[in-house]
Parts: structure tokens; C-alpha cells; sequence
């Protein structure tokens, strides 16, 4: 009986330690979330647009919504999410242009919003490798985009950035002479067969958390996570009132 006794308990303690801790680890390193971000025209480069795009992370994966209007109408437009650890996870700025030319292209942009991370593609691929596969983004028809893509596989890394806000949606294409098409002397820093238009940042927006019930999914969010540590800390508790009684239990029992 009394072996029962100190079995049982030391079995209970272990099975709620061993629950509680798996809550706790999971509440404590969950990087899922809801975000959004406010796409805005990038300084300097003249365009009229704005949009919004919306990124649910869960685990390693991310599923993107993003709606903007004001871009150039029926072509291309290359969409991607940015990031850099040694970035200043921003959208980029007048101070930007470091040739002086009074406009920014990608690359003047990166120390504020860093390496494309994603390839917001509508098909394929979408690492960085597609970053100017220009068949497959929107081409943004009456100057509007609509885009959805689910199951986007990304790195831990790259989730935990997405939800800690230190990422950035960038839409590129600028027509920068105002004729309705992408052409110019100047060419692309990234592939020179193409005008520089076709890859200047349009609109940026750095993705923060959403505000509640601001994005409508089920991959769970900051207040999941509150509420599991607080389950978590709370069974904490209960657990050390039981251990306490167990150790209680074995001194009546070593007395008898």
C-alpha cells in the first residue's frame, strides 16, 4: 500500500511535469502569428499606389494575401518579402539613393528592407531564385493586384522574422517616364536585359502583428500563445501544491 502510494503520486507529478513543460516550450517558441503590412509608394519614385498584404505564419509555412491598386496597368510586377539580419527592416528612404539620381532601385534598397527571402510568384517556385521570374507574377490588370498563395515552405529563420516584424513586402515596377510600359536607357542592376523600371521598388510595407480578429485564419496568434504559458504557469502551480503534498504523504506514511 504505502509503495502504491508513492508510485501513484510520483507517476502524477511526472506525467503533469512532463505536459506542462511540452506548453510551456511550445508557448515559448511558437512563432506563429497573424501579420500585416501597409504597402506605400517608396520615396523618390513617384508612384501613386498603395495596397495591403496579409502573411499568417505557421510553423514553416505562410500563407499570403496582398491586394494593391495605382500600379502600372497589364504588366509585370515582381512581389516579394525581404529580409536581413543586419538590415534595418524598413522601407527605404530618401537618404537611400546613393547615386544621386533622384530615384531607388532595388538595390539602394536593400540596407532598409534587405535580401528577398521569398518569391511572392502566383505559380512554381518561390525562393529567391524566382526573384525576376517575370512570367509569373501578377500583371497587375487595370493597375490592380490580387493575389493569394497558400503553403509557402520557408525557413525558421525567415518565420521568425516574418512574425517578430523584421520583414518586408516590396511590389516592384515604376514607370518612372510616365508612358505605359517599362523601357528606358537605363538598365537593371539586377539583369541587365531589362529596363530599370521593370524592378525599382513600387510600394513597400513592413509586416507587423495584425490587430486581433485582423486576419481571419487559423494558424494562431499572440494571444494562443499568452494563453497557453498562462495555462502553463498556472498548472506550474499545481503542481508544486502536489508535490508538496506527495513529500507530505511520505513522511505520514514513513512514520506509520
Amino acid at each position: 500500500m504505502r509503495t502504491t502510494i508513492k508510485l501513484g503520486t510520483a507517476t502524477l507529478g511526472s506525467a503533469l511535469l512532463l505536459t506542462l513543460g511540452a506548453g510551456m516550450a511550445q508557448a515559448a517558441t511558437s512563432a506563429d502569428g497573424n501579420t500585416m503590412a501597409k504597402l506605400r509608394p517608396v520615396a523618390l519614385n513617384g508612384v501613386d499606389a498603395s495596397g495591403t498584404a496579409m502573411v499568417t505564419v505557421t510553423g514553416n509555412r505562410i500563407d499570403v494575401t496582398m491586394a494593391a491598386s495605382g500600379l502600372l496597368a497589364d504588366s509585370p510586377h515582381a512581389a516579394h518579402i525581404h529580409f536581413g539580419a543586419e538590415a534595418r527592416n524598413e522601407c527605404p528612404t530618401a537618404s537611400d539613393d546613393k547615386d544621386g539620381n533622384g530615384t531607388l532601385n532595388t538595390t539602394e534598397g536593400g540596407p532598409a528592407y534587405g535580401p528577398i527571402v521569398v518569391s511572392l510568384t502566383k505559380s512554381g517556385d518561390t525562393s529567391p531564385k524566382s526573384a525576376l521570374a517575370i512570367d509569373r507574377f501578377d500583371t497587375a490588370p487595370g493597375g490592380k493586384i490580387s493575389y493569394e498563395r497558400g503553403s509557402i515552405n520557408v525557413s525558421s529563420d525567415v518565420a521568425a522574422a516574418i512574425s517578430a516584424g523584421k520583414s518586408a513586402v516590396v511590389v516592384h515596377g515604376v514607370d518612372h517616364n510616365d508612358n505605359g510600359k517599362y523601357d528606358g536607357e537605363t538598365k537593371s542592376e539586377l539583369d541587365p536585359k531589362l529596363p530599370t523600371e521593370a524592378t525599382d521598388p513600387a510600394i513597400c510595407g513592413v509586416l507587423a502583428s495584425a490587430p486581433s480578429g485582423g486576419v481571419q485564419t487559423g494558424g494562431g496568434g499572440t494571444a494562443d500563445n499568452n494563453q497557453a504559458l498562462g495555462l502553463a504557469l498556472g498548472g506550474g502551480l499545481l503542481l508544486a501544491a502536489m508535490g508538496t503534498g506527495a513529500f507530505a504523504t511520505r513522511k505520514v506514511t514513513n512514520r506509520i
